[in-house]
């Protein structure tokens, strides 16, 4: 694949990653629709949107498994009613940092051991996290922000149940197909809390439909030209990129705190990756 394809896929599905937070924060900020609701419809438009392209790409069998929809539900529940109460930039940063703690913890459990250097930066990774979880005036939410890191643990658990379990797409339409009765259920014990109105809907169809369906396809048709370590390392612009349009969109603060939080959490985790690829040679 042409590096010139490659940046401009993986640009794509960046800025789709970064859609997801914004357009979630918006629907439950400044709409009247509730978290549960956004929750299935976002799965229910992503759905049918990876099973169009699964269909329109020679019409392969659909993957997956109930873990798999379980763990991205998990992500996707805690995801939406993280966001009441969440600025983009900051629910961003708690998502990404989870994700990849995760990803090193089940690493480290299956027996990978980190030099020196990962210890660091795993280290300066956690103090990112707590730093930005301590008592304050610019805290976020504990509640809300535990529920995203919640989401951040779901989405780690998925990516390594898919792992060598097919091909991605179609792994994730059948998840995403499969997540659904979860998302009616949840809907179904919170009904007398279901809202929702025509503006709060469009933004969980474009959520589900754009920046998840087409953005996951997008991402899985980069990731071919992306080695694993590129792959992790990249995603790190996310948080970063959705802080800057939280804040020139929705008119969200950059705090001192979640800047240094920022810093902490992405430099150790780059520093992580960076430490492995260099040995990996």
């Amino acid at each position: 694949m042409p590096a010139t394809r490659i940046l401009l896929l993986t640009t794509l599905a960046m800025l789709a990653f970064t859609g997801n937070s914004l357009l979630c924060r918006i629907a439950l900020r400044d709409t009247a629709i509730d978290a549960s609701s956004f929750t299935a419809v976002r799965l229910l438009s992503g759905a049918l949107v990876l099973w169009v392209l699964v269909r329109l790409r020679a019409r392969r069998p659909l993957g997956g498994n109930w873990a798999g929809a379980l763990s991205l539900f998990v992500y996707a529940a805690g995801f939406s009613f993280a966001y009441q109460a969440l600025a983009a930039g900051t629910g961003a940063l708690l998502l990404f940092g989870a994700v990849q703690l995760c990803m090193l913890s089940v690493g480290w459990l299956r027996g990978e051991r980190l030099t020196g250097l990962q210890t660091l930066g795993l280290l300066l990774a956690l103090g990112g996290m707590i730093t930005l979880l301590l008592p304050g005036a610019s805290a976020p939410p504990l509640g809300a922000a535990l529920l995203m890191v919640l989401a951040g643990a779901g989405w780690g658990v998925y990516s390594l149940l898919g792992r060598g379990a097919g091909d991605p797409l179609c792994v994730t339409a059948g998840n995403f197909i499969r997540a659904i009765p979860l998302a009616l259920a949840l809907a179904l014990v919170l009904l007398p809390t279901l809202r929702w109105d025509v503006p709060g809907l469009v933004y969980a169809v474009l959520c589900g439909a754009i920046t998840s369906g087409l953005g996951y396809a997008i991402w899985y048709s980069a990731l071919p030209g992306l080695g694993a370590l590129q792959a992790a390392t990249v995603q790190l612009s996310v948080p970063v990129l959705t802080a800057l349009a939280g804040s020139l969109l929705l008119a969200e603060a950059l705090t001192p705190r979640l800047l240094l939080a920022a810093v902490a959490v992405l430099g150790g985790i780059a520093l992580v990756l960076q430490v492995r690829r260099t040995a990996s040679r």
